[in-house]
This record gives structure tokens, sequence and C-alpha cells, in this order.
């Protein structure tokens, strides 16, 4: 009897791994589609804010692929100063290590942001903690409503989900939109669950498994010119 069990067990394991690599080779070498297969215009930042020669939201995608090529290992842990090592990472790493990309410190501009309005933030509960706040969903959240661009979260808009934006879903998850696109216009998402492709057709799937609460994109400031008129005002 105990022999049939095992022997069940593993002919089901072994159709689950079946099903499972089935799964990863149709999402690596399905058809991947554009914004231009849908006549869709993609927007690109006025903003070099790191002048690279790239634009900000350029820089954003590129770092969330790395980020996503490198596949650090899904560890959630504290942090003395803040940072993981590059080996390892959750979800919210994937954002401020995009950002970083193009040249902003998102753990400043969110320690910043809590620090002058605490009250805002719920999940800091009154002790705001530069080791941790920038890392977590809620925040980054709170933080990307008051500061950033806030779009829409309706899916059937495709033209609206630019590379480089920024979705949370409830308040557990958050990636980066990719340019790649399936059948339907949606585009991929870039992501840390700890799933082996990093990069995948995922957002109307995990659309119904947790409603997307926030869709961000960081604001187009045309920085090289903000700088070069406080330069002529400073000196005038």
């Amino acid at each position: 009897m105990l022999k049939r069990i095992f022997i069940a067990i593993v002919i089901i394991f072994i159709i689950l791994v079946i099903a499972f690599s089935g799964i990863l080779i149709f999402q690596k070498y399905k058809k991947v589609y554009s914004a231009k297969d849908f006549g869709i215009e993609t927007i690109i930042s006025k903003t070099d804010y790191d002048n690279d020669g790239i634009d900000d939201y350029t820089d954003i995608l590129q770092g969330a692929r790395i980020e996503a090529e490198n596949k650090p290992t899904y560890k959630s842990a504290y942090y003395s100063g803040g940072y993981p090592p590059k080996s390892e990472g959750v979800c919210t790493d994937v954002i401020w290590r995009a950002m970083k990309n193009a040249g902003y410190s998102l753990k400043d501009m969110v320690d910043e942001d809590i620090k002058s309005n605490t009250d805002k933030y719920p999940r800091v509960e009154g002790k705001p903690d530069p080791n941790i706040d920038f890392r977590r969903v809620p925040n980054l959240k709170v933080y990307f409503e008051r500061n950033q661009i806030s779009l829409t979260t309706d899916l059937s808009k495709i033209e609206e989900w630019q590379p480089g934006d920024i979705v949370i879903f409830g308040t557990s998850h958050i990636g980066i939109i990719s340019d790649k696109r399936n059948k339907k216009g949606i585009p991929y998402l870039i992501h840390n669950g700890g799933q082996p492709l990093r990069e995948e057709d995922i957002l109307e799937l995990y659309n119904q498994y947790e409603n997307i609460s926030g869709h961000f994109r960081i604001k187009d400031t045309n920085w090289n010119i903000f700088v070069f008129f406080s330069i002529l005002i400073y000196y005038k």
C-alpha cells in the first residue's frame, strides 16, 4: 500500500515538473509583440537625469531588465544601511535599482517625503526607519501617489501602459512595465516574486489575483532645461 502511494506521489511530481517546464518554455518562446504592432507611440521622457544620453523612461526600463537578467535570489530581510546585496532582493528592490539606472536615489526621495509627511505614511506607524521604509510596498504606493504621475489601472487602455511605468498590486507587490506586449497589446511585467522568469506575460493574470491599485510614471521635468535656466538666473 505504501509503495503504491509513493509511486503515485512520484508520478504526480513528474507530471507537475513537466507541466511547469512546459509553461516556462511557452512563456519564453511564444511570440512577443511591441507597441508598433498596435499603432501605439512609445512615450520618451524629455529628461535625462543622469546625462548618459538615454531618456529616463528608457533608463528605468533598462535598469529593470538588468535586474531581471541578474535574477537575484528572493530574500526578504532587514539590512543595515537599507540596501541588500546585489545577489538578493524582493519586488521593491526592482524599483529602486531600475530608478538608480536613471540616476535617481529612490531611497533618498522616499526618506525625505516620509520625514516631512510622516502622518501620510500609515505603514511607518510614526517611526521612520530609513533602513527599510523605501523597500515596503505600502510606503512606495503613498510616495508615488503624492509625488509622481498617477495613471489608469484599466488594462484595456493599452496605449496608456508605457515602458518604465510602475505598477502596484494591492499593497503587497510592485513591478515595472516592459516594452514587450502579448497578442492583446497588454505589456509584460518585470518583477521579482521569486519566479524563474522575471520578465513575463503575467500582468493580466496577476490583476485577477490581486487588483492593480496603482499605475505611475516618473514626472518628466526636463531636468537639463531646468538646470540651464537656474544657472542663468543665478548668474544674472
